[in-house]
């Protein structure tokens, strides 16, 4: 057994030979800004950020108790291979549950190795689901990219921030450089996140959405201002489901709210400057006809990477649909034309699929109506958040 040292402390860990009969079972078998994605570096935090953990949408999973598992660690560069399976039934999940729980929110290796390589929080797994299980539990997640360690094309930008919908999954790079990969969810079909150009402009530290103020988004960064796309944490079931936003897991989430730059404000209107703020450039669009997964089940190791362009900055600002801009909002827009011809550009461009009606954006909060003196209010029906 070897020993890794988590909170200053040597914790033995039991996990390669749990992760063996855990596989033959199944049958088919936090880093600081600036820095490499690394378990051993810490940042310390707000009072503020600390108040807000509680709003954390990773649940505690009922099975957390039992023995914990030892994971072998991977140095850089080495091959991770991937091993696919589906959940035969509740021991399973268990075994499962025990072998990857979520122990510690910036330190667990399991977990967060697991959760990244699977684009979906634990407590989403049910029986009959599909798991991929990593040959490696590293603490460095780059080791899980599917995005190049060195992307040439970007060695003169200080900070770009490249999106994959197909993968759910996000680079961050710094002159070229590959210091942080995350998995994400982003939007489902009728709300989706578009590709192209964009750039953050604000963030938030734990913001209310602005179409249902009961939906809590801690490490909010604002990357489009009229449809309100963001950056934020939120539950992670690993398929594209929200309101053109991009879910982060907490860790991922929190690191990124204080390594991106956000917008400048010009001098004399302070308002912000087009595209001044951190580069977004989101690549592609998710496979919405594959009704399960996505193509990370289909790859057999880490040595696989996807193609990165060649000039990012080059890369065309967003066609948004004016239909996912809040009516409230599309007074102030520039360059209006652009929206209303997004959706028919979309669809000529095959990004919009045939038959695919798009969902409006509507502020759900402001739809309550106001009380009648002396009357019961009807309760209003509210979404699902998706947001």
């Amino acid at each position: 057994m070897n020993s890794l040292p988590l909170n200053g402390k040597k914790t033995t860990l039991v996990i390669i030979g749990a992760i063996a009969s855990l596989t033959l079972g199944l049958g088919e078998c936090g880093s600081a800004p600036g820095t490499p994605q690394d378990v051993n570096s810490t940042k310390k935090v707000s009072k503020k950020i600390k108040k807000s953990t509680s709003l954390d949408s990773n649940r505690k999973d009922s099975s957390s108790t039992g023995k914990s598992a030892k994971p072998q660690t991977a140095l850089t560069g080495q091959l991770i291979t991937y091993t696919r399976s589906v959940i035969g039934n509740g021991r399973q999940l268990d075994s499962i549950r025990r072998a990857y729980r979520k122990v510690d929110t910036i330190q667990n290796i399991a977990y967060r190795a697991f959760i990244t390589v699977n684009r979906k929080d634990l407590h989403y797994f049910r029986v009959g689901d599909t798991v991929m299980i990593p040959s490696v539990l590293s603490p460095n997640l780059t080791d899980y990219s599917i995005f190049p360690s060195e992307y040439h094309a970007a060695d003169s930008i200080p900070k770009l921030i490249m999106v994959s919908n197909a993968w759910q999954s996000y680079a961050c790079y710094e002159y070229g450089k590959l210091i942080r990969f995350a998995a994400c969810n982003s939007g489902e079909e009728r709300k989706a996140t578009f590709p192209g150009k964009y750039a953050l402009n604000w963030r938030h530290i734990l913001r209310r959405s602005s179409l249902n103020s009961s939906w809590i988004l801690p490490y909010t960064w604002n990357f489009h201002l009229q449809a309100g796309s963001a950056f934020h944490q939120f539950d992670m079931p690993g398929r594209p489901v929200s309101h053109s936003c991009i879910r982060q897991f907490r860790d991922d989430a929190r690191w990124l709210f204080y390594w991106g730059e956000g917008a400048v404000r010009d001098s004399l209107k302070r308002r912000y400057i087009p595209f001044s703020g951190t580069p977004v450039i989101i690549l592609d669009m998710f496979d919405f006809s594959r009704k399960k997964g996505g193509p990370w089940w289909d790859i057999k190791d880490n040595s696989f990477k996807i193609a990165l362009p060649d000039n990012p900055l080059g890369t065309e600002e967003a066609w948004i649909p004016i239909s996912q801009v809040p009516s409230s909002v599309r007074g102030g827009l520039q360059n209006k034309e652009r929206y209303i011809a997004a959706e028919d550009t979309l669809r000529a461009r095959g990004i919009i699929r045939d038959g695919v009606k798009l969902r409006a954006s509507i502020q759900y909060s402001k739809k309550k109506k106001p009380a009648v003196p002396g009357a019961v209010p009807s309760p209003v029906p509210q979404p699902k958040p998706s947001n």
